[in-house]
């Protein structure tokens, strides 16, 4: 590691990271060691002192090739963002990093011309240091809802027919809980339904296992499940908290639970009662396709665009091959898995893994 000795440890690092408002659990030791199973391995990269930048970043070499591809995801974190930050941070990448190093890329969640970004300006200091525009790996966008308005603010944002749509599952008898012992079975029996029908790509049980005891125990995780009356689970979302945001990257339902609108119910008690819970913004994690960009609509907030995914390139050759090496390796999962090359759209109301339906890079 290099730069500020005071975020060397975990516990400081993790720190600066739930502190800081655009921090992500993504760039959390947890999910380091999440990674570590499927063969990543990680290293932080700091620079600055009184006002640091930096980012856990996460290396894998698949074999044979002799380098290694480095992603920050949602990295990196920053203090300051400005010119000589960004610079002290590139440097630092260039020289802090173990083994060859094909390309390096972040995916920093800063809104495209928001108040980080005016006109593009942090966008034109990317790429006067070195930073090129990448495929995006995380999602490009989303929708954030400001939860320290009241439950009331809350309802009423959400869209007169979603409200009854929540109703209306109430009136079926739907109910929402956490379930007693190990929630990970009956959510990927749900996730794996939900997969098939809306044709993205999932990974196996033991990887979600692997997220939720890495954030159990901090209290960070929460498996939500929508109920039918006879107490059966038909939808789900798998909640992670970091700091006072609350994301939900994965999540879906049963076609049971689709005609009980049990998925409506479902996504505003997530909404609720994380606002109960003492966070302060619930981020709806991706616009996957239109479907799920109208139903995430419809629970309020505003959508946030980022700046997108951007690359230090280390050795042009060794991108070169990585990114072929990647579209190859895409092409071969999604064959086996039953699906085609372009990947069929999802279904509204559902999200998951739509990200690994791309052609480039990993979920980090």
């Amino acid at each position: 590691m290099t730069g500020t000795s005071f975020l060397v440890e975990p516990a400081d690092w993790d720190a600066f990271v739930e502190a800081n408002e655009l921090g992500s659990y993504l760039q959390r030791t947890a999910w380091a060691r999440v990674k570590a199973v499927n063969g990543w391995s990680s290293a932080r990269v700091v620079a600055g002192g009184a006002a640091p930048i930096g980012a856990q970043v996460l290396l894998r070499r698949p074999r044979p090739l002799p380098w290694s591809f480095a992603y920050a995801p949602r990295g990196p974190v920053a203090s300051s963002w400005n010119a000589e930050s960004v610079a002290d941070f590139t440097t630092a990448l260039r020289s802090g990093l173990p083994g060859r190093v094909s390309h390096v890329r972040i995916d920093p969640e800063i809104e495209r011309d928001g108040p980080l970004d005016p006109a593009g300006s942090l966008r034109a200091i990317l790429a006067g240091a070195g930073w090129r525009p990448a495929p995006p790996i995380q999602p490009p966008s989303t929708r954030l809802i400001d939860l320290t308005a009241g439950d009331d603010t809350l309802w009423g944002d959400l869209r007169k027919k979603w409200r009854q749509y929540v109703n209306k599952a109430r009136s079926n008898g739907v109910t929402v809980a956490e379930l007693p012992g190990d929630p990970i079975g009956p959510f990927y029996a749900i996730y794996r339904e939900t997969a098939a029908r809306a044709g993205f790509l999932i990974r196996v049980e033991q990887a979600y296992r692997d997220i939720w005891e890495a954030y159990r125990p901090t209290g960070d995780a929460t498996i939500l499940f929508a109920l039918d009356v006879e107490g059966t689970p038909q939808a789900v979302l798998f909640l992670v908290r970091n700091g006072l945001r609350v994301v939900e990257p994965y999540g879906g339902m049963t076609g049971t639970g689709a005609a009980l609108r049990a998925n409506y119910l479902l996504k505003w008690e997530a909404i609720r009662r994380s606002r109960e819970a003492g966070a302060a913004t619930y981020d709806l994690w991706g616009l996957a396709n239109p479907g799920i960009a109208h139903f995430k609509t419809g629970f309020g907030g505003r959508e946030v665009r980022f700046i997108g995914a951007w690359d230090l390139v280390l050795s042009g050759l060794g991108r070169q091959v990585y990114q072929t090496a990647q579209r190859v390796r895409v092409r071969r999962a999604r064959r086996r898995a039953g699906l085609d090359a372009a990947g069929a759209p999802g279904l509204s109301g559902l999200e998951g893994d739509a990200r690994e339906t791309g052609t480039d890079g990993d979920d980090g």
